[in-house]
């Protein structure tokens, strides 16, 4: 890889005297009621961090959540404070090289321990599981359907939220309520499946299917509001619409192209993860590109 592209990969932020949390993308900096979400270039793949990053990934993922927040305007409200470096205040503000279109100034709220996750096509785990059951979390399937076909409604499957390394696991709406209340349950439901069919309608337009999407909510105050990335390809799965064809894994905008190197190259999906080649970030990075300019309707 050349020097210069070695130059715009930030792996991790280097704030002095600041410890973030390091999850496996984001650098989280901890400020008593804000806090500041920095998306770094780090990419992970079988819940692995790779050994080197996408170039520009973590201004393209925030980018994305942005135009999404935006467009979901007053629909619902989101943690976000402000995107701007000189917000931030000391140290950060002297850090914009670092920080710039990649960091969201949110508000810290108490976070709803369940990934919410709204499924529109039978991918991934849902797949699996309609396999050997015809249900998907706790939902009963009609039989004959084939991978990534569409569903004839949106599902919604909760799934607990996994610590660093371990795999998230998907858990009945029974499970989630007794975890969360009843109350703040269908309140999360009901959104997650609101929010989903927008965008999902939204996306269509742009010659996107959005097949499945996860949202995070938290507590601030009383109001439970949207938190944490919202709509993008490492938190959802986008597939063009002109390459849609059931029956088999679909082409899409996220790390696919990783996954499938690192299938071929018979990698075990166990730490430290491999230097990944050139062609295979290029490949990767063009995909969150087209992503964004498609939904967004702006050139990255």
């Amino acid at each position: 890889m050349s020097s210069e592209m070695c130059e715009k990969v930030i792996l991790q932020t280097e704030i002095p005297g600041q410890n973030p949390i390091r999850g496996k993308v984001r650098d989280i900096y901890d400020q008593g009621d804000t806090m500041l979400i920095v998306a770094t270039d780090r990419i992970s793949a079988f819940d692995v961090i790779m050994a080197n990053g996408i170039r520009d990934k973590g201004i393209l993922l925030t980018q994305i959540s942005l135009f999404w927040l935006d467009w979901l305007g007053d629909k619902v409200k989101n943690h976000l404070i402000s995107t701007k470096v000189d917000d931030f205040g000391e140290p950060f503000s002297n850090f914009a090289d670092q920080l710039t279109r990649r960091s969201m100034l949110v508000k810290k709220t108490k976070v709803l321990p369940v990934e919410c996750v709204v499924r529109g096509y039978l991918a991934g785990s849902g797949w699996k599981e309609y396999q050997q059951s015809q249900t998907v979390c706790g939902h009963q399937l009609p039989s004959g359907l084939q991978q990534c076909d569409k569903l004839s409604e949106p599902i919604f499957t909760p799934a607990t939220k996994a610590e660093l390394g371990d795999h998230d696991e998907n858990i009945s709406i029974a499970q989630m309520v007794d975890i969360i209340g009843e109350k703040a349950a269908r309140y999360v439901q009901e959104k997650s499946i609101d929010i989903y069919v927008q965008a999902a309608e939204y996306a269509a337009q742009r010659g996107i299917i959005l097949a499945d999407t996860k949202f995070e909510w938290g507590y601030d105050g009383d109001d439970i509001i949207l938190i944490d990335e919202v709509l993008t390809p490492d938190s959802s799965r986008f597939w063009p619409a002109d390459k849609y064809e059931p029956g088999r894994d679909q082409e899409s905008y996220d790390k696919q192209f990783v996954r499938n190197y690192l299938e071929d190259i018979k990698f075990n999906k166990q730490p430290p993860g491999p230097t990944l080649p050139d062609e295979v970030l290029e490949g990767t990075r063009a995909r969150y590109v087209e992503a964004y300019e498609r939904l967004s309707g702006k050139k990255f």
